[in-house]
Formats: C-alpha cells, structure tokens, sequence
C-alpha cells in the first residue's frame, strides 16, 4: 500500500512539475525566438536602409568628381585648341608632319587619349597610353561622334572605354566657323579608375558598355557571374538597390547612366557588401540564442524550485486520496502554513476520520442487521422441525400406541432432525471457518451418481426421472466431500423445482478447454425474476417452505474455492440449466487454503 501511495505521488510530481517545466520551457523558448526573429529582421531593414544610403552617397560622390574632371578635362582642351602652334600645325594638313607634333601636345594637356583630324574627319594624329586601341578604331568612333553632332562622347575599342571630349580648332576667331581639323582628348576607365571610385565610394564598382562588363573591382570570380548576369538582363540606369548574390556573398548594388541617353549605355554600378555589412548579426544572434538558453535553464530551476515548493504537499495529499482508496485510514498527512494547500488537506483529513467513523457505523449497523436477519431465518427455519420433534415426542410418551405407530412417530422425528442437521450444515458449509480443501485428481463419474442416488432416495423426489451422460474422461481436480455438498445443492434445487410426478432432471459432464463442464439442466419453471440477480447471495430463497437460502451461496463459495465458477447458463419456462466448471490442473495453494 505504501508503495502504491509512494507511485502515485511520483506520478502526481511528474504531471504537475512537468506541466510547469515545460510551460516555462515553451514561454521561454517562444519568447527568446521571436525577440530572434525580431531582432534579426529589424537589424537586416536597418543595414539594408543604411547600406543603400551609402550607395546613393557614393553615386552622388562620384558624380561630383565625374564633372569636376569632366570640366577641367574640357576647359584644358578648349586651351589647346586655341594656341597658335597648335593651329599653325593643322594648316599643314600633313599626317606625318602632324603626327609629329602631336607629341608636344599631348603632354600639355596629360590625356590618356589624343586625336588630331582633318575638318573632314581624317585621323591625322593618335596619341593614347592603353596598348590595343587601333587607330583604325579611332576613326570609326570620331566618325560616329561628328556625325552624330556629339562634342561629348564614349568611345570604346578592343576593351577599351574612353570618356572623349571633341573641340574643333578654328581658323582664327570661333565665330569665324573657319575650321582647320578637330581635336579629342579623353580618358580610360581602366582598372586603375575604377579602384580611384572604389576607394572614394568605399564600396566595389563596376563599369558596363551596354551588356558588356568593362571593368570591375570584384573578384574574377564575382566578376564571371556579373557578367552572366548582365547578358541576361541589364540593370536599369539609375534603378532603385538591388539584391545581388555573386558568387558565395550577396551585394546591394545601384547603378547611374554615364552618358544619360547614349546608346549603347555606359553604367556605372556601386555594389556593397550585404554578407560583410550582416556579419556581425550572426554574432548578434549567438548572442541572443545564449541568452535565451540561459534563461530557459535558469527559469527551468526557478519553475522547479518552485513547483516542488507548490507540488509536495499536494502529493502528500494525492498520496493520502490513494491511500484511502485502498482502504487506509492511517496514511500520515500533515497541514502546514495557513495556505489554501494547508487548509485543503486539514479538510481531506477531517473527512477522512468522519469517513471512517461513519463507515465503522455503518459496518456495525449491517452486522447487526445480518446477525438479526440470519437469527430470524435461522429461528423461523428451526422452529417448524422442533415444534414436529416435540409433537411427536408427545405422542410418543403415550402408552396406548403400537409398534407400527411408534416407527411412524420416530420416523418423522428422524426426519425433523435430519432437516435441522441439513440446515446447520449448510452454514458450516458457507462459514469461512470451514474445512481447507483437500483435492484429488479423480473421477468425477462416483460423485455424480452417488449425489442422484442421494436425492432420488428421498420419498418425495422418487417420481423425478434422472439422465447421467458424460465422456470417456471424466478426471479433474476436486474436494470430494465438498464436491458431494455441490451436487447434492444443485440436484436438490432443481427436484424442488420440477413438478414431482412429470420431473426430469439431466445432468451432463464434458471436458472443455476451460476444465470439466457439469451441466445441470431440469424443466421446472425457470428462476423467479425477483431473485435472479441475487442467486448466489446468502439467505436468497423463493417458495421454499424448508429453505433457509444458503445452498447456492454454498455451492458459489466451494466452487470459488475450487478456483473455478458456477454460472446460470439459461433459465425460463422450459427449465433452468446450472453449469460447473472443475479445474483440470491443481489448484493454487491460495485457492486451496481460502
């Protein structure tokens, strides 16, 4: 019993301990994963806003060194062409003489490009730094940008990209409009540039000519992929950031149009680093997530703390609720603190004590009671055979009867004693006190017959016709004596129950998987419907004027014994059938020494 309390308060511990425990479990873990998710998302807005307000400030930056350089570049040009000498030159309209003297110009102005031509547009003179960029290249552009009118112009050749700006030279004054030839001067975005805006923008840069990526300052492979990109699908000039994934790092980028409505489109694109500008919120997050492991583990002790302080004395109370379900009064409680648990448990043991008090009451008031009820069958069942015994005693002390009268007087004393025998017995029989079993594996062919043989000797059952069928083997495990008690019961009960001249009674024995089956079958009447239920209670009888009711409640106890079962098997107009089952392998010793 103690043990079974001790398990149920373990049980007790686990549900509630548990329910708190992982209550705070999941409000922890929930909470320290959104303020995660929260945190984290507005961290990547946050970079993500200030990122492209760099990126627009690094265009504006660039843009405004773009025009200084571009005016100073065109200011210097305008210069030169303006000096004598330089005029004087053109009027020779001699490529190889002009060609010559092109070299003292080109230092002057520190171009990384110069181009002298004739007022038609014949390249007489190409001056350039980058290695590849043909003259022949040099004529096809000129050409392209007079014919389009432009005095501003992007020219680009074998890799080559060049910002040109084209002066005419003029004979004498420029209102004149007397031209000698033309003049370009520019300069490459090269690698060298682009890591110049790089530096100034603090981001990396990238430059296209239409689909094609010029120059860039992005690893070979980060380049390869913008690259494919760009043959795929052109940013828009100027467009809103983009998210970009280059390689194994993702970028925002922007991009502006060089020359606004030029085709092909020179871009320029500004691309930060959105992996390097996020990486310290990875360290963010660890942070986070240790933080809330430990306050999970923290708030997981504090919840046990205090759960254990909540949950003993409710499992001592669980404990005692189990205790008295078991029938134990004693279970040790103990109310402390003047809380609603205290309180509670002073309650349930008030209860407790009122609770066996009262069950005590009762218990003694059902004793009486049955004592009173078993003294009432037992006196009214006894009287009848003593008042006969006396009668005929009586009669017996007169002196005027005869032999014959005599034996008919004692006979029937005989008879009243018998009676009076048969009843005492049958409470020995259903006592606890009585006689242990003694079993025996033997035929249980004898005791059936010898029970019929009892029963049909009897004056009055002597019109009942018996039928005994059974199989070869009829061996199993019984009391005899206690056996004979059964089925003298039975065969008893079931000749008062036929009618006596038309009486048949069947008694049937087999062996089943279950052990030997008797069957008891007769075609009397059936049950009475007000007694069916309490058959096998003790002083339960109907319509018998020598019955005390304890035949079948014998029969119930020596089969219970017997670890084995009597049952009704069916019961109505046509007759009643009681059915035994013996056991076929020894009785427990439990069984035995009930």
């Amino acid at each position: 019993m103690a043990t079974a309390a001790r398990h149920g308060t373990l049980m007790f511990k686990a549900k509630l301990r548990t329910k708190f425990l992982l209550s705070m479990v999941l409000v922890s873990a929930s909470l320290t994963w959104v303020t995660l998710l929260v945190v984290r998302h507005r961290v990547r807005l946050r970079v993500r806003e200030e990122i492209s307000e760099g990126l627009r400030n690094s265009v504006v930056t660039f843009q405004t060194l773009q025009r200084q350089r571009e005016t100073t570049l065109e200011q210097s040009a305008a210069l030169l062409a303006d000096l004598p000498s330089l005029k004087a030159v053109m009027t020779t309209e001699h490529p190889a003489t002009i060609q010559d003297a092109s070299g003292e110009f080109w230092r002057l102005i520190r171009s990384e490009l110069f181009v002298l031509a004739s007022r038609s547009g014949n390249l007489m003179a190409l001056r350039t730094v980058t290695a590849g960029f043909t003259p022949s290249e040099a004529q096809d552009l000129l050409r392209r940008s007079l014919r389009n009118g432009e005095s501003r112009d992007w020219w680009y050749g074998n890799g080559h990209l060049f910002e040109v700006f084209i002066q005419p030279i003029y004979f004498g004054s420029p209102a004149e409009n007397t031209t000698l030839g033309v003049m370009a001067v520019g300069y490459e975005i090269d690698r060298r540039a682009a890591e110049d805006v790089s530096r100034v923008a603090a981001s990396r840069v990238a430059v296209h000519y239409g689909n094609t990526l010029v120059v860039s300052t992005l690893s070979p492979a980060q380049e390869a992929d913008l690259a494919r990109r760009r043959e795929l699908s052109t940013a828009a000039a100027e467009g809103g950031p983009e998210e970009l994934q280059l390689g194994q790092e993702r970028f925002l980028s922007t991009s502006v149009e060089l020359a606004p409505g030029g085709s092909p489109a020179v871009t320029l694109s500004v691309l930060k680093s959105y992996d390097q500008a996020t990486q310290f919120l990875e360290s963010l997050n660890r942070w986070i997530l240790a933080v809330g492991v430990a306050a999970v583990l923290a708030g997981t002790a504090l919840v046990f703390l205090i759960s254990t302080t909540f949950t003993r004395p409710l499992a001592h109370l669980v404990a005692g609720v189990h205790a008295l379900e078991k029938g134990d009064f004693a279970y040790p409680l103990e109310a402390r603190g003047q809380d609603e648990v205290s309180e509670l448990t002073a309650a349930f043991d008030r209860m407790r004590h009122t609770l066996q008090q009262t069950q005590r009451d009762l218990l003694n008031s059902e004793r009486l009671a049955t004592i009173g009820r078993m003294a009432s069958t037992i006196s009214h069942d006894l009287r009848h055979p003593l008042t006969a015994i006396l009668a005929y005693a009586e009669f017996l002390s007169e002196g005027n009867l005869d032999a014959i009268q005599r034996k008919d007087f004692y006979e029937e004393i005989r008879l009243a004693v018998n009676r009076m025998t048969e009843q005492i017995r049958s409470l020995l029989g259903f006592s606890k006190e009585g006689e242990a079993l003694q079993p025996v594996y033997a035929s249980t062919e004898e005791a059936i017959e010898r029970a019929i043989q009892t029963v049909q000797a009897r004056p009055e059952f002597r019109g009942i016709v018996f039928s005994f069928s059974h199989g070869d083997d009829c061996d199993a495990w019984f009391d005899q004596g206690k056996l004979d008690r059964v089925l003298h019961n039975l065969l008893l009960n079931a000749c008062e129950a036929v009618p006596p001249d038309s009486g048949r009674i069947s008694i049937d024995g087999r062996r089943t998987a279950q052990g030997f089956e008797i069957r008891v079958a007769d075609n009397g009447a059936g049950i009475p419907e007000a007694i069916r239920e309490n058959l096998f209670q003790p002083f339960i009888s109907y319509g018998k004027e020598n019955g005390i009711g304890l035949g079948l409640a014998v029969v119930q106890k020596i089969m219970q014994d017997h670890g084995s079962q009597v049952s009704v098997e069916s019961t109505g107009p046509q007759g009643s059938v009681f059915k035994l089952i013996l056991p076929l392998t020894m009785p427990t010793r439990k069984a035995v020494e009930r």
